[in-house]
């Protein structure tokens, strides 16, 4: 992505067009790893919901809700995973209109290939920035995250 005459500058890329495209070298990489362990059906967004859950210990309700899709697409998604073998829902035993979802011996090692594709990416940048670079991108997308929220709230607008 260096300057040149067919190139931009870095400075006059908008950021939302660079966010847009890196995100591609975290999906590609994931996309890879999944294929390579025979994952080849997992749905949209199954990588986001099995890793967090799986490497992150995160709820299923709490990924899906920060994907922003409709509730329909959540429910679809969610049935998707099941239906794959990838997460098994039972009864919450002290609310039967809640379910319980827990990833299966398959969705586990579909999480730990999206976490070898995710790591993958991860190291690479690291080598490319260097760590003190690596921690203020961080940072700049953690600050990216709050103004976000800042702007939901102000929305009123809790999704």
């Amino acid at each position: 992505m260096a300057d040149s005459p067919d190139c931009p500058s870095i400075d006059d890329i908008p950021l939302p067009a660079l966010l847009r495209h890196a995100r591609f070298a975290y999906a590609f990489s994931v996309r890879q790893e999944l294929l390579a362990a025979g994952f080849d059906d997992l749905p949209r967004n199954g990588p986001y919901v099995l890793g967090g859950m799986v490497n992150r210990d995160g709820s299923a309700s709490d990924l899906v809700s920060q994907l922003g899709i409709s509730k329909q697409a959540a429910s679809r998604l969610v049935d998707a995973l099941v239906e794959s073998g990838y997460l098994e829902r039972a009864e919450d035993p002290k609310d039967r209109r809640r379910a319980i979802l827990t990833a299966t011996a398959r969705g586990e090692a579909a999480a730990a290939a999206t976490h070898a594709g995710v790591t993958e990416v991860d190291q690479r940048l690291e080598r490319s920035l260097g760590p003190a670079e690596l921690t203020a991108l961080r940072e700049g997308l953690v600050a990216l995250i709050d103004i976000a929220d800042q702007m939901r709230g102000d929305l009123g607008d809790e999704d």
